[in-house]
């Protein structure tokens, strides 16, 4: 049942996925819309890799293009060192039964149990009905739905309908798993626990996990690397960590800053005789005292408005928006001394 987890830290690790200058344009209105243009990246096996954008961002269509739910208009789609952009019949079977897909709105069968829902993906894809009966308790179990195995989806919660959807979609035991915006049903304390259940099943499994959301807080969660959807194209793509410590492109900076939500009243920015200062850390130095060895050092009267250290991918990021008062040339020599300590120092009102 189990593959050995793979290090994604490797250098050698194989990429499972590659998109090589994948675009898909669909006509409507006698106009052509362009909803992927021209990606190119690779996804490793064995990560979970996340996929952000807004509405309409391209998102959905470039997942669909892995199992080809939505062929390419042009490019290629390479899975595993082939080139599957063009299969059809049973090769094209056979890429399905080996991509799992999980839905936002869960598709399940509401007049089948929970047991039924999950075997009947195994029939599809021709499994003997002994091995059925084997396999479909062992992913319930792994899913944590051994008890539920007869109860009708409208018996269910929106979590445990996600979590028999997790186990239709591996019970094939494929090799890659796609999430179509798993938890955008779900309330928030449900989507933790289907994220850390997504996380034990790429570990457990290997399986190489792609999840599309348009919510930034997801694809921290769990994701190892992210590539950043706008209008069509990957407008970044880098660690999860990077991408929110350090965005480079304005649309990704938008979407981080609307995530950590910094947002202050208009007052503060109307202060000029205090300096008002966003102040980022990186790595290790979000640990530091840094802003109380600025007090101590040049004199000055801090006084933090907001702010947050987290952790993402067991690194520390910490982002603090703060008032800075007292000479102004105990402000220039402290603001000085913080561009110095800390990863990135931006003036708000100056």
């Amino acid at each position: 049942m189990k593959r050995h987890p793979v290090d994604i830290n490797d250098k050698e690790v194989l990429t499972m996925i590659n998109f090589q200058n994948v675009h898909v344009s669909f006509g409507a209105r006698n106009k052509s819309i362009e909803a992927v243009k021209d990606v190119s990246f690779g996804i490793d096996k064995g990560e979970i890799f996340g996929i952000v954008g807004t509405s309409g961002a391209g998102k959905s269509t470039l997942l669909r293009t892995i199992n080809l739910l939505q062929r390419p208009s042009s490019g290629n789609v390479i899975i595993s060192g082939k080139d599957v952009t063009h299969l059809k019949g049973e090769e094209l079977r056979k890429l399905r039964v080996e991509t799992g897909m999980i839905f936002q709105h869960f598709n399940l069968i509401h007049t089948k149990t929970v047991f039924e829902n999950v075997a009947f993906a195994m029939k599809a894809a021709g499994h003997t009905q002994e091995k059925i009966n084997k396999r479909v308790p062992e992913v319930l179990e792994l899913v944590g739905l051994s008890e539920r195995i007869t109860a009708y989806p409208s018996k269910l919660s929106g979590g445990q309908k996600q979590r028999v959807g997790i186990a239709r979609a591996i019970a094939n035991d494929p090799k890659i798993l796609l999430c179509d915006e798993p938890t955008s049903a779900l309330d928030l304390e449900t989507t933790n626990s289907i994220l850390e259940l997504l996380k034990e099943v790429n570990k457990q499994l290997g399986i190489t996990t792609v999840i599309i959301s348009h919510e930034m807080n997801v694809i921290k969660k769990i994701c190892d690397r992210v590539a950043v959807m706008n209008r069509g194209e990957v407008v970044e793509l880098d660690s999860v960590f990077n991408v929110f410590a350090a965005p480079r492109h304005d649309f990704t900076r938008q979407l981080v800053n609307h995530t950590i939500n910094l947002d202050l009243p208009e007052r503060f920015f109307k202060e000029h005789t205090k300096r008002l200062l966003k102040i980022v850390y990186r790595g290790y130095k979000a640990e530091e005292p840094v802003i109380s060895d600025t007090i101590k050092e040049y004199n000055v009267n801090l006084n933090i408005l907001h702010g947050k250290i987290e952790y993402i991918s067991d690194q520390p990021l910490g982002i603090l928006v703060v008032h800075l008062d007292g000479k102004p040339e105990n402000i220039a020599a402290a603001e000085k001394y913080l561009k110095e300590r800390a990863a990135d120092v931006e003036v708000l009102n100056g």
